[in-house]
């Protein structure tokens, strides 16, 4: 498989019609987080099924992939390093690894980061040392600090609390409503495996983080609950 060919495939899916709408959803004026991303109109699953036919795309090719200024060329690709990484013996998830830190720059809006950086950066990381992860939560870049949140995703789901609760209460002061967004979402991901776990962190901090931050943490809880937090009478 070849880079000419997966590009004639992907512009072969292309739906101009639902490339103004992806173009208004993601942000792409001038000065929004998005700004100048291009789009083909190409919906996810479809952009899934194109990964896997070309799921053993060289990484030079993917390189020339992730960063293009294509957003589902961007995507297709994290999709294809998801699987080779997932398929991959311990060399092959190094490589994978650190060829998504080297390239992290194509990983630059928020479904990017979701769909990839818990299955590549947060697997890797589960039983190694997470400082890189610490380093990008300190970072003054966006997608660097939504990569530093998401990925802990991975901890969450083996029952490790303890990153995601330093990362989020270093983004706690963050200003950006994807952080905020991302940082509820992942203390509502630890309670629904512990709910006395995030409560902990919630009590501690629900009256000073940003409100989106904390209506995301507690969607889930019940109404007097959520109202009780939401009025700062816990």
């Amino acid at each position: 498989m070849s880079l000419s060919e997966i590009r004639k495939e992907i512009q072969k899916q292309a739906n101009p019609k639902q490339a103004l709408n992806l173009r208004r959803f993601f942000k792409t004026e001038k000065g929004q987080y998005g700004e100048g991303d291009i789009f083909y109109g190409i919906k996810v699953p479809e952009q899934r099924t194109i990964a896997r036919q070309f799921d053993d795309l060289a990484l030079d090719d993917l390189k020339t992939l992730i960063l293009s200024k294509v957003h589902e060329e961007r995507l297709i690709a994290a999709f294809i390093l998801v699987d080779q990484f997932k398929k991959g013996d311990e060399k092959k998830k190094k490589t994978v690894y650190d060829f998504y830190l080297k390239n992290r720059k194509g990983i630059n809006n928020w479904d990017l980061v979701d769909l990839s950086a818990p299955k590549i950066i947060g697997e890797y990381l589960l039983d190694k040392d997470k400082d890189q992860l610490y380093k990008f939560a300190g970072s003054k870049d966006l997608w660097e600090k939504r990569i530093s949140i998401i990925s802990t995703q991975a901890f969450i789901r083996e029952h490790f609390f303890e990153d995601t609760l330093n990362i989020s209460e270093i983004l706690l002061n963050d200003k950006h409503d994807l952080i905020h967004k991302a940082v509820g979402w992942m203390l509502r991901e630890v309670g629904n495996r512990d709910l006395q776990t995030e409560e902990e962190f919630l009590k501690k901090y629900y009256k000073i983080m940003p409100r989106t931050m904390l209506r995301y943490a507690i969607e889930k809880f019940p109404e007097q609950k959520r109202i009780a937090y939401l009025r700062g009478k816990i």
